[in-house]
């Protein structure tokens, strides 16, 4: 602990060389390289939760389906745009015994990633009428859909719902509904960084407000089963993940293998298509593509453009894993769990050396123990806060890159953490406090 804390000439200096003029402002991606840097030139070994990483191995179905993929040849087979087979089928049982949704297999298509999926999604939800300018972001939110929708040239609103829960969120959204400029709104559920998680009032709100405005929701369930206050491992049975689906039928579902199946390293993830929004034609669309069929247009027209396709061996993994999930074979939810063991013991570290948690009621009750938290410390913007703990040897993000309105704040992300760090994370902490209070 000699080194630390690390001299602020020294990570302005690598922070110059790595062309990172304020680590405050600085995408996720940034402040890895950041602290990358960090470590390798001062040999210190940081916390690091400023990275959603999946930090469990991969099922072991998974990848033994891959490797007898790889195997049996797919890898030099272009696999179908519309998806494999198997994968379509076992998606669409496992958003029946998860979600107690129903939808066709065809609507059920995979992406490089829901990142991907979000990127197609405003490709072709965007230019569905030429009167409407973008998207709607329900904030807090994570900061790369709204890069997406920079690097596309759309227009788009945010707003963070913190303020605005339950019934305040009608007239919040319809401030913005009501100008007719709205073509797609989109949210994560539980919420990325805050952790709230929206309820049936509120999901019923925006599915009647979709269907009433012409609005089609991408809901965005990368952390799908992690508000771990509630068990829905059990498949076909209640209680089931809360989603937009029962209330419209104007949504696009995005869920990924990343965090719940901790595959992220092979980059797939599905959007699911509600079966009247696959096959509703939108005759603005033909300004872009060849076809006015939304679905069609999705799989041919977007993501044709974009990738001709997801991995071919991971839709096979996916596929395995998701049939295992539907037959009760294997209990996705049962590892994830430890997410929120460590929410649990960061969190109380953080608390117990003088830090708040921002985000910390969810309605009436706690914010649940999960994938996230948020951070601040007395006397400091979330900018000023990150720039003193990567000194302690401690990364995070700022609130205020993800659209959230409360900018003395920071997001932890807790999968990389492990039961060993608790003493060095309570020692540096400590010491930050000391020479902070």
């Amino acid at each position: 602990m000699s080194n630390i804390p690390i001299s602020p000439q020294v990570i302005e200096s690598i922070a110059e060389s790595a062309e990172i003029p304020s680590p405050g402002r600085a995408s996720i991606r940034e402040i890895v390289h950041l602290v990358n840097l960090v470590e390798k030139a001062t040999g210190i070994q940081f916390i690091r939760m400023e990275m959603g990483v999946p930090g469990l191995k991969s099922p072991q179905i998974a990848t033994e389906a891959e490797i007898q993929a790889l195997r049996n040849g797919v890898a030099s087979v272009y696999p179908p745009i519309e998806g494999v087979r198997d994968l379509k089928n076992e998606t669409s049982r496992f958003l029946k015994q998860f979600l107690d949704v129903d939808i066709s297999p065809e609507g059920c298509i995979p992406t490089c990633g829901s990142m991907q999926g979000s990127c197609a999604g405003f490709l072709t939800v965007n230019r569905t009428d030429r009167t409407k300018e973008g998207t709607l972001f329900i904030d807090p939110g994570f900061p790369v859909h709204k890069q997406q929708c920079h690097v596309l040239g759309h227009d788009y609103h945010a707003f963070d719902i913190y303020e605005y829960r339950g019934r305040k969120l009608k007239d919040k959204l319809k401030s913005y509904l009501d100008t007719g400029k709205i073509s797609s709104l989109l949210y994560s559920n539980p919420n990325n960084p805050s952790w709230i998680c929206l309820n049936e009032e509120e999901l019923s709100i925006i599915g009647d407000l979709a269907s009433q405005y012409e609005v089609i929701v991408l809901e965005d369930l990368a952390y799908f089963g992690m508000d771990f206050r509630q068990d829905i491992s059990k498949p076909g049975v209640p209680p089931f993940q809360p989603t937009v689906a029962k209330y419209t039928d104007n949504y696009i579902i995005l869920f990924s293998a990343s965090k719940i199946f901790s595959y992220a390293g092979q980059r797939l993830a599905m959007m699911a298509v509600s079966d009247k929004l696959f096959h509703k034609k939108y005759p603005d669309l033909l300004r872009y593509f060849s076809s006015d069929i939304l679905g069609h247009t999705i799989i041919y027209g977007a993501l044709y453009a974009l990738s001709a396709g997801a991995s071919h061996s991971a839709q096979i993994a996916l596929a395995a894993l998701l049939k295992a999930s539907n037959d009760g074979q294997y209990n996705p939810f049962a590892e994830i769990r430890q997410y929120g063991e460590n929410a649990r013991v960061m969190k109380n570290l953080f608390t117990r050396n003088g830090f708040r948690i921002v985000y910390d009621m969810d309605l009436d009750m706690p914010v649940a123990d999960g994938f996230y938290f948020t951070i601040s410390y007395p006397g400091y913007t979330g900018s000023q806060l990150l720039g003193e703990l990567i000194r302690y040897g401690i990364s995070a993000i700022t609130l205020d890159i993800t659209g959230s309105k409360r900018s003395e704040g920071l997001r932890a992300c807790v999968s990389q953490f492990r039961k060993e760090q608790g003493p060095l994370l309570e020692e540096r902490l400590k010491m930050f406090h000391s020479d902070h209070k």
